[in-house]
């Protein structure tokens, strides 16, 4: 399913990433795939910039703006009716 589309911050370091498979067990939304040996992206759509990953991540290879950033601002802009704000500036990401 998706979330919104082309505006999650969801990465993988694939440099830092061990493939302990922790951000996996803890992504509720499955958007996280182990490549190789590695943990990847796999539905960046499907992200809702919860943090569950980047919090549980122990070598810090996951980052995420959890509750913060443009889904969170879609999603109130959605439910109050009005226009999208996440406090980014004009030309930011919402803009």
């Amino acid at each position: 399913m998706t979330y919104l589309k082309n505006i999650t911050t969801i990465s993988v370091n694939a440099e830092d990433c061990t493939g302990c498979g922790r951000c996996q067990e803890v992504c509720p939304r499955g958007v996280l795939v182990r490549e190789g040996k590695k943990v990847a992206v796999a539905d960046r759509d499907a992200c809702i910039e919860c943090g569950a990953c980047m919090r549980n991540c122990p070598y810090a290879a996951v980052t995420v703006e959890a509750g913060v950033g443009c889904a969170a601002a879609f999603i109130n802009g959605a439910l109050s009716g009005g226009e999208p704000n996440c406090g980014c500036g004009s030309g930011g990401c919402c803009g």
